[in-house]
């Protein structure tokens, strides 16, 4: 049976369980942990090191993956790539994941969480499900390899919409037309809380203050060289 072809029995299964008749009362589920509500507002709340997310994506225009090292003090530095090679998605998630950890292994750092979103590659990593698919084993011989660069490093699944950031990021870069030879500079992201044009003033530099030509018109009770009949006026 396929993955997909499971999910729908245990639906169907659970929906021939709860059948609706005269009595019908709304269906009561019975899954796993039903009672357990679970949603992190923020990470960072919890653990105050370094955290490392990750993230892949695959569409019609190619595969890419992204990955968000972030600081103790909340620096964020991105990387993305673009896979030019054919890969599943899991296989995707795994070079997401590597490519994090190759990222911190470079920048030197001792612990850190690593997040994601993919649960599959979460319970592989810590040996609690099994491999079947022969192509992900080389991955996670490399996981292993790399996690052994660390002092401490947990892993941490998350629900996609907590992981957004980088999945943003693998999305554009898969979507974008990447070039052979130039180099993409990082993409900047601002937060602006006004329009563009409250910016856009040009400031102006006068040799007298404001006041020069009320203050001369009083002591001399004479206007200025040139005055147009409306300055004259003003004054």
């Amino acid at each position: 049976m396929t993955q997909k072809a499971v999910k729908g029995k245990a639906l169907v299964d659970h929906l021939v369980d709860n059948p609706v008749d005269r009595e019908y009362e709304p269906l009561k589920t019975y899954f796993p942990d039903e009672e357990v509500s679970f949603v992190e507002k923020d990470i960072a709340e919890t653990y105050d090191g370094w955290r490392i997310f990750f993230d892949g994506a695959a569409n019609f225009k190619g595969t890419s993956i992204g990955a968000v090292l972030v600081s103790e003090t909340g620096q964020h530095y991105p990387i993305s790539a673009k896979l030019r090679f054919p890969c599943t998605n899991n296989m995707a998630e795994y070079e997401a994941c590597i490519l994090g950890l190759r990222l911190a292994i470079d920048i030197k750092i001792q612990e850190l969480l690593v997040i994601g979103d993919s649960d599959l590659l979460v319970h592989q990593v810590l040996r609690e499900w099994a491999i079947k698919n022969t192509k992900i084993l080389p991955y996670l011989h490399c996981v292993q390899d790399l996690i052994k660069r660390f002092t401490k490093i947990i892993f941490k699944h998350v629900l996609r919409i907590q992981n957004e950031f980088v999945d943003a990021l693998a999305t554009l870069s898969s979507m974008i037309q990447h070039p052979d030879k130039n180099f993409i500079d990082p993409i900047p992201i601002e937060i602006r809380q006004q329009p563009a044009y409250c910016a856009h003033v040009e400031e102006k530099f006068y040799e007298n203050p404001w006041f020069h030509d009320i203050k001369e018109y009083l002591e001399k009770g004479e206007y200025l060289e040139n005055a147009t009949h409306t300055q004259k006026r003003k004054l």
